[in-house]
């Protein structure tokens, strides 16, 4: 091989035998099931082989290319079309043989194919393979889709009978076909449904190393430590729910229910709490709060922010004092004074419960007695981080809550270590029209601050969201600086504004959320710096600009901002989208207020491929494996981990070996920990 092939492969991430078995054909030409192009539908997908008779680049109009090349067989003519890619045509010559794939159309009287797929069969560097299923891997620069083929056909002699990481048994029992035989399906089939029985293992395997990654990680945190049997029937218990200005929903007294077992149990607790927004998390820690206090232990809670640690201290602190129990917060802003006592405290066991951010866990901070850690928007820590504040107490009990719904799927494939409880319902009986979603167009501008006008009037409080801090980050975006200004001198000069973003110091946040919760500011022009966690139950309206810049789980973590209180809320968003997915992005989240929902239809929408490029870092690429399409098949994959944990919690049976070190592989060399037992 060539260098400049070889360096092709390199950049392509191809340097092993392995990496090329494992370089999965993205789709297949079906040339078995070739047409004629005179007996091909209308309307109907299919594959068609001939002979290129002209290839042409137009130019119509300033950033516009449309490449036309025609096929012709001995009996017809059916023309490819693509726009915007000219390079199309850098390929392919005329008298080349071809394969050509897509939906035919009759179009100014010319059968033609939009944007379909094309190969050249007869290139110099590989033989044709007409009457057969035609694999297409993904190709570089300088490595053909021809020549990858051959390369990976060597491969696949060179690694011949290639060991099989999967037990005998559960080959049997998923009724799954061996390694060998997948790998030379997936890549060569005889037939499509060969390769789909392939793909299906294959994707198996994915799934079922990373759960029994999951279940080792797991099994080390709960089954090999001695955890602390709290007291779940106490008198602060029993005193909270007095207190407690509500009455819990089903889903809180469900999700209590499972943390409070957790909790009496003689094992650690690994449990996360996923709420939607509203769902009242907080009351759950709350509770396991005051069953720490019953058990004489210590509890600390930690938040990623410092204005959602101070909320937390301010919106449970008032319930411990209630019942009893002594609190502090531990933040970057905290004096040197209330720091030097805290610590003192949390020390001696006098403190019962921390409230606070990383602070938390740095190396001067020590607990007499830490039995239960709690990490708040656990998506926005690493592994290590959480397991840093867990491991200040010795095995103490773990829940980890996230207000961002995130997919069944993904939050398996993620936490697949963590039992988990869900929180759907809203209290206080606030349905999903409590709050109004409204796409606004721009040049309805002065409606919408109207609304806002009209809820201030009444005594509310307003957001304005913007996605970026001030005009040198983009050109187009309201930038939030020049927004606040914009609104306090020529919108809103009767009104009071303020602006709140992620580059002030901790001390000034602080200072502008104050001033809002107490009233002193009608408007508050902000970044997502308030997209998780900040509750003022007077604030009724948003208006978020440029919304198509956010994803669906940040609109919606911004939307639960508003209406938190007694009084409806109205969300409003300003979006140009220009693409497809952006479009239909604003249109799922003008259609619910569900959450899960949008995390599933997001899932959809933008793939694995990017919300995994949020994962924790270990977690391997799926190749073929999809969150979306493969549900089944994950949770088929946790139940098969999570037995063979049970039967061999250390993988030391010989038919486990080569699928342990894979396992071991996804933890990483920070976790091999874990092997010891």
């Amino acid at each position: 091989m060539d260098a400049r092939r070889s360096e092709a492969l390199v950049k392509a991430g191809i340097e092993t035998v392995e990496d090329l078995i494992r370089h999965y054909p993205f789709r297949y030409l079906d040339l078995s099931m070739a047409g004629a192009i005179r007996d091909v539908p209308l309307g109907d997908d299919a594959t068609v082989v001939g002979i290129v008779r002209d290839v042409r680049v137009k130019r119509p109009r300033q950033r516009l290319t449309i490449t036309e090349i025609a096929i012709a067989d001995d009996t017809g003519v059916v023309v490819g079309v693509w726009f915007n890619q000219p390079y199309v045509a850098q390929r392919i010559k005329v008298d080349d043989r071809v394969a050509m794939a897509g939906r035919l159309e009759l179009d100014y009287g010319l059968k033609q194919m939009k944007t379909p797929f094309l190969e050249r069969l007869d290139a110099e560097d590989g033989p044709t393979q007409l009457g057969r299923i035609l694999p297409v891997h993904r190709a570089t620069e300088g490595v053909s889709p021809n020549w990858m083929r051959r390369l990976v056909l060597e491969a696949l002699e060179l690694a011949g009978d290639v060991p099989d990481p999967l037990p005998a048994a559960l080959l049997v029992k998923r009724a799954l076909p061996s390694l060998r035989n997948s790998l030379r399906a997936i890549h060569f089939p005889e037939a499509l449904s060969e390769a789909d029985a392939a793909r299906r293992r294959l994707a198996y395997e994915e799934f079922f190393t990373l759960q029994l990654a999951m279940a080792l990680r797991r099994h080390r945190a709960v089954a090999e430590s001695p955890g602390h049997a709290h007291q779940v029937e106490g008198e602060r218990i029993d005193a909270l729910k007095r207190e407690l200005p509500f009455t819990l929903t089903a889903d809180q007294t469900s999700a209590l229910t499972e943390v409070l077992a957790d909790m009496s149990a003689s094992r650690p607790m690994n449990r996360m709490l996923l709420g939607d927004v509203g769902t009242g998390k907080t009351a759950v820690a709350a509770f396991a709060l005051a069953s720490v206090a019953d058990s004489g232990t210590q509890a600390a809670m930690m938040a990623p922010t410092e204005v959602l640690a101070a909320q937390y201290a301010g919106k449970v602190g008032p319930l411990l004092d209630a019942i009893g129990v002594r609190w502090c917060l531990l933040t970057g802003s905290t004096s040197a004074v209330d720091r030097k006592a805290s610590l003192t405290a949390l020390a001696d066991g006098s403190m019962t419960v921390a409230f606070g951010t990383h602070a938390l866990i740095q190396e001067d901070v020590t607990y007499k007695h830490l039995t239960l850690a709690i990490v708040d928007e656990q998506h926005r820590f690493g592994v290590q981080q959480r397991l840093a504040l867990r491991h200040k107490g010795e095995a103490a009990d773990l829940l980890v809550m996230t207000a961002t719904p995130i997919p069944r799927s993904l939050a398996l494939t993620l936490y697949g270590d963590l039992d988990t409880s869900y929180l759907r319902e809203r209290p206080g009986d606030r349905g999903p029209e409590h709050i109004r979603t409204r796409l606004v167009n721009k040049t309805h501008r002065a409606a919408a601050y109207d609304v806002v006008r009209t809820a201030v009037a009444a005594g509310r409080q307003a957001y304005v969201v913007c996605a970026l801090v001030d005009e040198s980050d983009a050109a187009e975006a309201r930038a939030a600086t020049r927004e606040a200004e914009r609104l306090r001198t020529q919108v809103f000069p009767d009104l009071r504004v303020g602006l709140l973003t992620g580059k002030m110091r901790p001390a000034e946040k602080s200072a502008v959320m104050d001033s809002f919760r107490s009233g002193d500011v009608d408007i508050l022009v902000s970044t997502t710096v308030i997209e998780v966690g900040v509750d003022v139950p007077n604030a009724t309206v948003m208006i978020v600009e440029d919304a198509e810049r956010f994803g669906l789980a940040q609109l919606h973590q911004l939307r639960g901002r508003i209406g938190r209180g007694e009084h409806a809320g109205e969300f409003l968003i300003f979006a140009d989208p220009r693409t497809d997915e952006g479009r239909q992005r604003m249109k799922a989240i003008a259609s619910t207020n569900d959450g899960f929902a949008l995390a599933e239809e997001d899932l959809k929408l933008r793939g694995e491929g990017e919300l995994l490029g949020q994962r924790q870092s270990g977690l391997p690429k799926l190749r073929l494996a999809s969150l979306v399409d493969d549900a089944a098949l994950l949770d088929m994959a946790r139940d098969d981990a999570r037995d063979i944990i049970e039967r061999d919690p250390h993988l030391e049976l010989p038919e486990h070996t080569l699928i342990a070190t894979e396992a071991w592989a996804i933890l990483g060399e920070d976790e091999t920990w874990v092997r010891s037992g």
